[in-house]
């Protein structure tokens, strides 16, 4: 991979993480399509990394309000108000993708890999967007996720284990199915990503401490980091404020014409 690679990989991951297009998806195909080698999924983990770092620099100011809701909650022994309770269902919500990661992360690292599947999980979730979008109640706010719709919404993000499927796209479906806002929705969907992002940037630092082979030279890795996490930021901005005015069709249909540009790629030629 040579730095221009890594620094367009970067620019992918970054702005397919947040829109609800799938970025796994696109850093599996983006390599085929380019003819390049597939950059392999810890490229793909360290880029997450920079758009995890994205997450907590624009969110700051609300994640340490979270975070002194929940410890004051813990040390009072009381329930801390809505925000301690959208910090737990945080928590809770990183359970499910936790466990399944463990449970199929080779089946991820290798055959979910393949196109067929990356266009399956793009045109399936792209409907289900769609529906939960244009047929949810979208009336309830941010402070109303409890405990049920935080692990609900975190089952859904278990199933962005597979690529094509998309993080940000299922989350938001699941929130918009509840009956939350486009907002709402949004927001909590890119709060969800900061504790199972920590876990998993956190065992990528372990196996590198311990000398497990990165198969990626580390220039590449910190260039993946750095551009991913500068885009990654604009990009959060661009789609709070889109989702503040627009549906969420153009992308659901973006990811129909994705699949059927790799049915017609990879079958049909």
């Amino acid at each position: 991979m040579t730095p221009g690679q890594a620094v367009f990989l970067a620019v992918v991951q970054a702005v397919t993480e947040f829109l609800p297009v799938s970025s796994s998806g696109h850093l599996i195909l983006a390599p085929r399509l380019l003819g390049w080698s597939d950059q392999g999924l810890e490229f793909d983990i360290a880029t997450n990394t920079g758009t995890l770092i994205a997450v907590i620099a624009y969110f700051r100011t609300d994640l340490r309000r979270l975070a002194a809701a929940f410890f004051h909650g813990l040390r009072h022994r009381d329930a801390g108000g809505p925000e301690a309770t959208t910090a737990w269902a945080l928590l809770l919500g990183t359970l499910p993708a936790a466990i399944a990661g463990l449970l199929v992360k080779d089946w991820v690292a290798t055959v979910a890999r393949g196109w067929k599947v990356v266009a399956a999980n793009a045109a399936i979730y792209g409907v289900l967007l769609f529906l939960a979008d244009h047929f949810g109640r979208k009336r309830r706010p941010l402070g109303e996720i409890g405990l049920r719709e935080g692990i609900l919404i975190g089952c859904a993000q278990a199933l962005a284990l597979s690529p094509g499927t998309s993080r940000s796209g299922v989350t938001m479906t699941a929130a918009l199915a509840l009956g939350f806002t486009r907002d709402a929705a949004a927001r909590f969907s890119f709060l969800l990503a900061v504790p199972i992002g920590l876990l998993v940037g956190a065992k990528q630092l372990f196996d590198f401490t311990r000398g497990v082979p990165l198969g990626v030279p580390i220039d590449d890795l910190l260039i993946g980091i750095a551009v991913s996490a500068a885009v990654g930021y604009g990009v959060i901005a661009f789609l709070l404020g889109w989702v503040r005015r627009r549906s969420l069709t153009a992308f659901a249909v973006y990811r129909l014409l994705l699949a059927a540009a790799l049915a017609f790629y990879f079958r049909g030629g």
